[in-house]
């Protein structure tokens, strides 16, 4: 033990390989925990390094809420959702477009008068 310090100076690959593997763990492990609004969990979670045995106990053995998979029916797909009404809702009565009336009596809105004469564009020049 009074080594540990020097073995880690003189292999920092070890200390950067158990960070890859703990780091990933406990993430998750505070998300499901969190998510599950377990408390006690997240804070042990949180404060015990253990290099991702208690955050794999939790995932695999106690992130599960119990009773959420009770209402689902055994046929149903796992993503579909189980509270959707027997009948369709009724369908909201669709509106007719407005029909186009000649182009001056539809340019006349509000007293704004349809332009009667034709502008002439200049040509193009290349």
């Amino acid at each position: 033990m009074n080594n540990l310090p020097a073995f880690f100076a003189a292999n920092p690959w070890v200390l950067a390989l158990i960070a890859l593997w703990t780091i990933p763990w406990k993430g998750v492990a505070l998300w499901k925990a969190a998510r599950n609004e377990h408390t006690g969990w997240f804070v042990a979670i949180l404060i015990l390094n253990t290099l991702g045995i208690l955050e794999i106990i939790y995932i695999f053995f106690f992130s599960r809420k119990r009773g959420a998979m009770a209402n689902v029916p055994s046929s149903a797909p796992m993503n579909m959702p189980t509270n959707i009404p027997a009948t369709p809702p009724a369908e909201a009565p669709v509106e007719k477009p407005m029909e186009m009336k000649n182009p001056e009596e539809s340019a006349n809105i509000e007293g704004i008068a349809a332009p009667t004469e034709k502008i002439d564009e200049p040509p193009i020049s290349r």
